[in-house]
């Protein structure tokens, strides 16, 4: 089994969006799997690998997948003679946390107070709020992908995946925010830099600014969370909004169904209703 999961991290590990996480799911994945074959992967020992592992479940699912993926790659190349089923956890529940209008503008306080970080953490979270992209996605956003004029970003560009990102309007209230950071930045140049470098990752400064904010259990994907419930509570058509956070209907209707103001309105209006023009047949 270690052979076919290293043959996969060595040929592919490079190609994907994310090789750090592939990493980390290789090494973990294979202190369990050594000395087992590819017939020993089962229910059971997919089972015994999460409680061995101990992490929440999706850190299990995601190392699976990659288990999963890694079995699918040596029987496309020959050296599995049949494909071999790999048993995920269950996916838990959508967490639900997003930020209160109270608790952004906090942390944006939080963020503007430390000159460690006020040229460029503020934009990261007038991004997260205002686009509802992930957090490389913003990372690695340049200004040649952002189009002030006509009023477009596009985080189109580099290899597809799919994690869809998607060509956007600007939203009114975050131009300004832009147009004052483009006076910073260069034509090739990262928007969201320090002092004109990439940051590579912004995890310390916002668990700061979260601290000083007083804020718990916020990372930068509730930013994402928080940007498509607002929109949802505003009452935006679910199309309008597939398009624009390029999530798909169902996954919005799924998690963030119920923060919409006509969410069950029509049910719960009907029900006890006297029916209209009903024919009864005897």
């Amino acid at each position: 089994m270690t052979d076919v999961i290293n043959d996969y991290a060595t040929e592919r590990g490079s190609k994907v969006a994310a090789p750090r996480v592939i990493g980390c799911a290789v090494d973990a994945l294979t202190g369990f799997w050594q000395g087992r074959v590819a017939a020993d992967v089962t229910p059971q020992t997919c089972e015994l690998y999460a409680k061995t592992r101990g992490r929440s479940a999706n850190t299990v699912r995601r190392e699976l997948n990659v288990l999963r993926t890694a079995l699918n790659h040596a029987y496309k190349n020959g050296r599995l003679t049949r494909p071999v089923a790999v048993e995920l956890p269950e996916a838990p529940e959508p967490r639900d946390r997003w930020l209160e209008r109270q608790e952004a503008a906090r942390l944006l306080r939080a963020a503007l107070r430390s000159p460690a970080v006020r040229l460029y953490l503020p934009l990261f979270i007038l991004l997260g709020l205002y686009t509802g992209r992930r957090k490389q996605a913003i990372l690695s956003l340049r200004w040649n992908q952002v189009n002030l004029d006509a009023g477009w970003i596009s985080f189109e560009q580099g290899r597809r995946t799919n994690k869809r990102k998607g060509r956007i309007r600007i939203p009114p209230r975050l131009l300004p925010h832009l147009r004052r950071a483009r006076l910073r930045g260069t034509e090739l140049g990262y928007v969201v830099h320090d002092d004109g470098k990439r940051i590579g990752d912004i995890k310390k400064g916002f668990e700061a600014a979260c601290a000083r904010a007083g804020l718990d259990d916020v990372t930068p994907h509730v930013l994402k969370h928080t940007s498509i419930t607002w929109s949802m509570q505003n009452g935006t058509d679910l199309w309008q909004a597939a398009g624009f956070f390029a999530t798909s209907m169902q996954t919005l209707n799924r998690v963030y169904g119920h923060h919409h103001p006509d969410y069950m309105r029509e049910a719960a209006e009907n029900v006890g209703r006297r029916p209209q023009n009903v024919r009864v047949i005897r």
